[in-house]
C-alpha cells in the first residue's frame, strides 16, 4: 500500500463559481437562500446569506455541508431511527436534512455544499445546481 496518494484541492475560485450558481438558481426559484461550501475536511471556503434567507439557516447550510464533506454522500440518507444518534454524536455539528452534497471530481471528495432557508427539495436542487457549475464533478440528478 502507498505511503500517500494524490490529491485534488477545490479552489476559492471553484467555491465562488458554485456560490454564484445556486444563487443564480434561487433567484430563479424565487427562493433566497443560505449556500455554504467547504474543502474536504469540512473547512468554509465560501458562504453567502441571500437578501432574505432566513438567518438561522446560516447554521443548517453550514452543517449539511460540513455533513455531506465527512460522510462523503448526499445528506438525508440516514435512517430517522439514528438522526438523533448522528447529532449527539457529532455534538450536534452534522444534520440529515436534504441540501448537502458531497463535490467529488474522478472519485475524489474535494469539498461539498450545504443549502439552507427553502423546503428540502428547494435546498437540494440549489445544491445541484451549485455542482453542476464545476466541471467535471459528479451530479446527483
Amino acid at each position: 500500500m502507498p505511503d500517500y496518494t494524490p490529491h485534488y484541492k477545490l479552489t476559492h475560485e471553484g467555491a465562488m463559481r458554485m456560490i454564484a450558481a445556486g444563487m443564480a438558481k434561487a433567484a430563479a426559484m424565487g427562493q433566497d437562500q443560505c449556500i455554504t461550501v467547504v474543502d474536504d475536511g469540512g473547512h468554509l471556503l465560501a458562504f453567502v446569506r441571500m437578501d432574505g434567507a432566513r438567518v438561522l439557516s446560516i447554521e443548517t447550510s453550514r452543517k449539511k455541508a460540513m455533513t455531506a464533506a465527512s460522510n462523503r454522500v448526499p445528506t438525508g440518507g440516514i435512517a430517522a431511527a439514528n438522526e438523533l444518534k448522528l447529532a449527539i454524536a457529532s455534538e450536534g455539528r452534522m444534520t440529515n436534512l436534504l441540501g448537502g452534497l458531497p463535490v467529488i471530481v474522478e472519485g475524489c471528495v474535494i469539498g461539498a455544499v450545504g443549502v439552507g432557508s427553502g423546503t428540502g427539495e428547494q435546498d437540494l436542487e440549489v445544491a445541484r445546481a451549485a455542482i453542476a457549475a464545476l466541471p467535471g464533478a459528479k451530479r446527483f440528478d
